[in-house]
């Protein structure tokens, strides 16, 4: 199987199928498959999936995953995908027709261990927060500081090979755990042994994300508590005092113009030490 893709979903049954739409619409020449992760969804997730299923022009792998948690979806949607390259993206992306074309066309570099994709702000009465709209290309070299932000989730593709070298997804980051920013850390872990990054503008999704201006306060906090967890476990437990120092002089620029960041910055860090050391990954 040269790809799989792997969208996780939770509770959003109403907006759901236009996401599968843009995923039936998706060209490639090659072997793929689609799983889907219902992360625990109560409401007609999976009514709405399986109708959308029957229609289908490909067949979908539906897994469950009980247990609330995007890392914990994500890393059920590995155990189940057979593909050489791991795409995700999210339930409120739309996935441009060429996306699949574009992914495994970036991975032709047998260097890269994960890529990064632009994210466009599909309704534009949304706060323009979590997208990356740069038509500007960069690599991101083996074993270098990766500043948070530089890739997101919502866009972001692995060679599997390195992210099982990188034991995959840490169930204590991302949406619905104890930190977010899981995109940045699976990313980083795999840099460590020996794989560059890319991000490839030309592999586009378009983000439905919802979120108005009066939303904002909330993101930036949560935000902030994963970055000073992201700096913390490099620090400790990666042991790379150069590189989370390298961060820290990020934040406390970034803390001239909204102070309010140092707080919940140096909040992430001390939680991630104090955090419980069940599933955590190194």
């Amino acid at each position: 199987m040269d790809l799989s893709l792997i969208i996780c979903t939770r509770n959003r049954a109403g907006s759901l199928g236009r996401c599968l739409d843009s995923v039936a619409q998706l060209q490639f020449d090659k072997s793929w498959e689609f799983v889907l992760v219902d992360n625990g969804s109560t409401d007609e997730t999976r009514t709405v999936v399986e109708a959308w299923a029957a229609a289908a022009p490909m067949p979908l792998r539906y897994v469950h995953e009980a247990v609330p948690g995007l890392s914990k979806a994500r890393n059920a949607g590995l155990r189940a995908a057979r593909g050489e390259i791991i795409a995700f993206t999210d339930d409120d992306c739309y996935p441009a027709p060429d996306f699949l074309l574009r992914t495994m066309a970036a991975f032709e570099d047998t260097r890269l261990g994960f890529v990064s994709g632009r994210i466009m702000l599909h309704d534009p009465t949304d706060y323009p927060a979590t997208i990356n709209e740069s038509t500007v290309p960069l690599r991101f070299p083996a074993g270098r500081y990766l500043a948070p932000g530089a890739i997101k989730g919502a866009n972001l593709s692995f060679r599997r090979a390195a992210l099982d070298q990188a034991k995959w997804f840490d169930p204590q980051f991302g949406s619905g755990a104890l930190f977010p920013s899981e995109d940045i850390d699976t990313a980083a872990r795999v840099a460590r042994y020996g794989w560059d990054g890319a991000y490839d503008p030309s592999i586009v999704v378009s983000h439905h994300h919802g979120r108005k201006a009066a939303d904002i306060g909330s993101l930036h906090k949560a935000y902030a508590i994963g970055r000073g967890a992201y700096h913390m476990k490099l620090l400790v437990a990666d042991r790379s005092l150069s590189e989370a120092f390298t961060g820290w002089k990020g934040i406390m620029r970034r803390t001239l113009a909204r102070p309010s960041d140092l707080r919940w910055e140096l909040a992430g860090a001390w939680r991630w030490l104090m955090r419980p050391r069940t599933e955590s990954l190194p």
